[in-house]
């Protein structure tokens, strides 16, 4: 094998984020010393995710929906995964990385579904110039959605809770997004599938649901869904790792003894390996 092989070619890497020059930095055509005195955290990160900076109308829609996914308490897998890892006594880092590598298809996971299923919903329907959708055009696609997944008998991603009958996050936004006029096509789809699912089943819009219709509405594609959602969740996530390292006994159980069922598989053919 070559030598050059293992040598780092010249232009082998492009990236239209940052350009480091000495004592400069410009991201996204910004000199970062300016963004650091006039933007806020949120519309620093539209930028760096979308090329440009928000409308103000934008921005302010994009803090609310990192502000809505902040935290759900010690319930999620993350989070309880989180410290966990800390009461081992292992370092923030380490216990950070554990909470995001416990996001999977059932943890949040449905963002990114619930995206998919709008965006593509809505791209079927050959769009005017204005790029509106008549409200008939979305009621329809919300039955086509609504009797598609009904037959399957399968949960349509972004709706309903194991904890709440009504996610209070996701009304909150519905809310906020009226008041901002920030109601785009994908959000009127996502609402009127949650009027057939309230009607039919007494189901609703859950924080994933109602988020991932507005940062379509935004422009963000659905690969993007579940990384916005961990810039929300950590910091509530190393809240979680600081109060777990305070104020809790090290060495947390994930149970006790007395919870342990043993199971012989020599008895259980459920267990049975040998067959």
């Amino acid at each position: 094998m070559s030598e050059n092989n293992f040598k780092v070619k010249k232009h082998s890497l492009k990236t239209a984020i940052s350009k480091i020059e000495p004592n400069k930095i410009c991201t996204r055509g910004y000199n970062q010393e300016d963004l650091i005195e006039k933007i806020r955290f949120n519309d620093m990160i539209f930028l760096l995710l979308k090329g440009r900076l928000p409308t103000l109308k934008e921005g302010k829609l994009f803090n609310h929906i990192l502000v809505s996914f902040c935290d759900h308490g010690p319930t999620p897998p993350s989070t309880q995964t989180a410290r966990l890892i800390t009461s081992s006594g292992s370092p923030l880092n380490s216990a950070v990385a554990g909470a995001l590598l416990s996001f999977g298809n059932k943890h949040a996971g449905a963002i990114e579904k619930a995206m998919k299923l709008y965006q593509s919903a809505i791209n079927s329907i050959p769009l005017t110039g204005d790029r509106d959708i008549d409200n008939k055009q979305i009621v329809s696609l919300a039955i086509d959605i609504f009797n598609k997944y009904n037959q399957k008998n399968e949960k349509i991603p972004g709706f309903g809770h194991r904890y709440h009958n009504e996610d209070p996050r996701a009304q909150k936004m519905i809310q906020l997004a009226i008041k901002e006029s920030m109601i785009g096509n994908h959000t009127k789809l996502a609402l009127s599938i949650q009027n057939l699912l309230s009607d039919n089943k007494n189901i609703k819009l859950n924080i994933d649901g109602i988020n991932a219709a507005l940062l379509s509405d935004l422009g963000f594609s659905p690969d993007l869904g579940l990384g916005i959602f961990i810039i929300g969740r950590i910091p509530g996530i190393i809240a979680h790792i600081h109060e777990e390292k305070m104020t809790e006994k090290e060495f947390r159980r994930f149970c006790d003894m007395e919870d342990i069922v043993y199971q012989d598989i020599r008895d259980d053919k459920k267990w049975n390996l040998m067959k």
